[in-house]
């Protein structure tokens, strides 16, 4: 999916750093099924802009950091985004893969978005500003377990974190699934126990 979205003409995006973004992303929703929900959003590519149509929600955290400190890919930049998340506003982050800035508030227009109900006003932000911008939007929902990704005002893309936690989508099976995720179940746990 990263590989399509970055390969649009003139996009200054790298398949790499999108796919890192998403696995964040993932990360933190995983992270809010058990704990307090919580919810982000990521801004990915076309920096200049974003942050022209943004602004700083509270003093931006990442600020007096150099750009080389804040490399998406490092595992350290990945735990403070991690801890940051729980802070209000959309992370900006470079096509080439930096953590520009945190706690932002989109300023994008919302005139001809049509997002389905009960999506709110971070969903509305992403495609907003995805649609204004030549940025990917990636969202973690605070109200269930969905990374939504958002290009050009739409959603073209959801994650379900939680359909990877058989433990939770075992009572909801029936019948001849119940065997395979129950399979599936006691592989799982022969895996964590080695």
């Amino acid at each position: 999916m990263a590989e399509r979205i970055c390969s649009r003409v003139g996009r200054k995006c790298n398949p790499e750093v999108l796919e890192t973004v998403i696995e964040i992303a993932v990360g933190i929703a995983r992270q809010s099924i058990n704990k307090t929900r919580k919810g982000t959003l990521f801004v990915v590519g076309d920096e200049d802009k974003v942050l022209e149509k943004s602004k700083p929600l509270i003093l931006d955290p990442l600020a007096n950091y150099p750009k080389e400190m804040k490399d998406i890919r490092e595992a350290d930049i990945q735990g403070t985004i991690k801890e940051l998340a729980k802070l209000d506003g959309a992370f900006v982050v470079s096509g080439d893969g930096y953590v520009l800035s945190a706690a932002r508030h989109i300023e994008a227009s919302s005139r001809n978005i049509d997002l389905p109900m009960g999506f709110g006003s971070r969903h509305m932000a992403a495609a907003s500003i995805s649609k204004e911008t030549d940025a990917v939007a990636v969202v973690v929902s605070d109200n269930d377990e969905v990374v939504r990704v958002f290009d050009d005002g739409e959603l073209i893309g959801e994650i379900i974190s939680g359909v990877w936690d058989l433990e939770k989508i075992k009572p909801h099976i029936r019948g001849e699934y119940e065997k395979i995720v129950e399979k599936d179940l006691n592989l799982s746990m022969l895996v964590k126990r080695t």
